[in-house]
């Protein structure tokens, strides 16, 4: 039952929208909403109710939906059971769970953290996060009470409730290591973890940490990290980080929602050794994997165009081709599958041909040079010499197949003299360009299906990139120096993958068919606008109405499938 009430109030009559019910067996007002004065009524029904004087604009889809799932998920509060704090200010959880939303939205120092949350839609949802309590002393102080196993047994629970409540069970998972440069300086003494090595962005002069990382191949959901020192290789690194899933999936996992013994492990060919493939074997685990050419090159020689080669039915696999064999791999027979896949092929052949002509322009600057000195015309700088030639070659000749496609010869008169093997280079295209040899210890899985679980690989070269990214990227700025901060660094950059990750999969699951890119690019897009009137006449605050920037269809679908389509009340601006 709805009225409209009017209360008086010092002389002076006020109009309410009430809307009344039953409650306890009694019939109670359950909500109201003031309408204003008589007049104000009359002035909103005649277009003259509200006028704008200014406006201030905040993000609200995106830190909107990384909020809310953070709350679904509950990830302050699993932090929180692990590590509880006096009831002053904000938790332990709460930091964590912010960091990890910045993370997700806009990545910003400790120092600038304030500054963003202002400018967001949150300082509505936690009034209690005054800039006093972001300030980043407030941030190294709390992040100084958590330990790295607090953070470790936290995410534990977390993954356990995600699973749980999402209906995932894990089955193939994907994995594969990384490392990010620091800043850290040289002479720092307290970083262990920052080590230098070799780092695959090229900043081989700056120490760096290292990162691994397994991730559900179906949901693409984070499953498992962990951060070490940045001057081990993966190769090396592998078993420990295989022995420590293992033990996550035996006795930390809620054995519900993952059966280990079911899991397979998908991993890339750098990781191959017989020690390796042995340790999989007494963990238990099955594994999809990678081969070189000349593990098995008996296979390797097999012509593209052989009648050997079958094509894919599966559609996700389309104008894929491929025979399966059993083959002794490091002592055990194992499933290998040698595929073909022409848009590879493609990519190679003309990565192949750019570097031919690179070298050869190479190649003859040098010639050329050395024909100069030895006619006189360069006289000064160093004199070459038979290992400073060959030393200039091997570098020009560095990239794939170049050594054996050129046919090098440096005369006794220290001159250069080289050619192209037309025939290395015809059967290189033939034989092994668009190739790549699987092989599993799933014997009777389908050759295709090994395919499938190969190329799932993408998702963690996709949580890779999408990390490192300069301008959205999960992990800088990291302006933390001591091993134990750099470790819960790790663990709130996670955290945000993890929700974002959960985020594009509802959306996906609703039946909204978005890239992660542009589903975070329309929720970015859409702000809340809070408009400002003017003061009434006897004082008070500002009068206010909120509301959303203009919505695409795409937006408003998302929205409601995130729950997000009605403002809470609240003040803003």
């Amino acid at each position: 039952m709805e009225r409209l009430e009017a209360k008086t109030v010092k002389g002076k009559t006020y109009y309410y929208y009430s809307h009344w019910g039953w409650r306890d067996g009694r019939c109670r007002r359950l909500w109201q909403k003031y309408l204003g004065k008589l007049e104000d009524i009359v002035a909103a029904v005649q277009g003259r109710g509200f006028a704008a004087q200014s406006a201030e604009v905040f993000d609200f889809g995106l830190p909107a939906a990384v909020w809310a799932e953070c709350r679904r998920q509950r990830i302050a509060e699993e932090v929180d059971a692990h590590r509880p704090k006096r009831r002053q200010g904000l938790s332990i959880g709460t930091y964590m769970a912010l960091a990890a939303v910045n993370r997700a939205v806009e990545p910003a120092s400790k120092r600038a953290f304030g500054e963003w949350f202002e400018a967001t839609c949150l300082r509505r949802t936690l009034p209690a996060a005054t800039p006093p309590m972001l300030s980043s002393q407030r941030f190294w102080d709390h992040l100084d009470m958590l330990s790295v196993d607090d953070a470790k047994a936290a995410w534990t629970a977390i993954i356990n409730g995600v699973l749980k409540r999402e209906g995932i069970q894990p089955a193939e998972v994907c994995y594969d290591g990384t490392n990010f440069y620091t800043f850290i300086s040289t002479f720092n003494q307290a970083c262990t973890v920052a080590r230098r090595g070799k780092n695959k962005q090229g900043r081989g002069n700056l120490r760096q940490v290292s990162y691994a990382l397994f991730c559900d191949r179906e949901s693409h959901l984070p499953l498992y990290y962990d951060v070490y020192q940045g001057n081990q290789a993966d190769a090396t690194q592998f078993p420990l980080m295989i022995t420590r899933f293992r033990e996550f999936l035996a006795t930390r996992l809620n054995h519900a929602t993952v059966d280990a013994e079911g899991v397979t492990v998908v991993f890339d060919k750098g990781n191959n050794s017989a020690e390796n493939m042995a340790l999989l074997d007494t963990e238990r685990l099955h594994f999809v994997g990678a081969l070189k050419a000349t593990d098995v090159p008996a296979l390797a020689t097999i012509s593209n165009a052989s009648p050997t080669f079958i094509s894919c039915t599966r559609p996700s696999l389309e104008g894929i081709k491929y025979f399966a064999t059993a083959h002794a791999i490091h002592g055990k027979s194992r499933q290998v599958v040698v595929t073909y896949n022409p848009e590879l092929f493609r990519t190679q052949w003309l990565t192949l041909l750019n570097d031919i002509e690179h070298a050869t322009q190479a190649l003859s600057t040098l010639q050329q040079r050395l024909a100069d000195r030895a006619n006189g015309l360069i006289k000064g700088g160093r004199a070459p010499t038979q290992q400073s030639i060959a030393t200039a070659c091997k570098e020009i000749l560095s990239r794939q197949f170049l050594k054996t496609i050129f046919t090098l010869a440096a005369t006794s008169n220290l001159q250069l003299e080289f050619s192209q093997d037309q025939a290395v280079l015809a059967n290189i295209a033939a034989t092994v360009l668009g190739q790549k040899i699987l092989f599993s210890s799933r014997l009777k899985w389908h050759p295709e299906q090994i395919i499938d679980a190969y190329h799932g690989q993408y998702v963690i070269e996709h949580a890779f990139k999408e990390m490192k990214d300069r301008r959205t990227g999960s992990w800088w700025p990291l302006n933390h120096w001591t091993d134990q901060k750099i470790h819960l660094h790790g663990f709130y950059c996670t955290l945000a993958i993890l929700l974002k990750t959960i985020i594009h999969r509802r959306v996906k699951l609703a039946g909204i068919q978005v890239s992660m890119p542009r589903l975070l690019k329309e929720l970015e897009s859409v702000k809340e606008v809070v408009l400002l009137g003017g003061k009434p006449a006897n004082g008070g605050v500002h009068r206010t109405q909120t509301v959303l920037t203009r919505l695409s269809d795409v937006q408003a679908r998302i929205l409601r499938t995130l729950g997000l389509e009605k403002i809470k009340s609240g003040e803003l601006g």
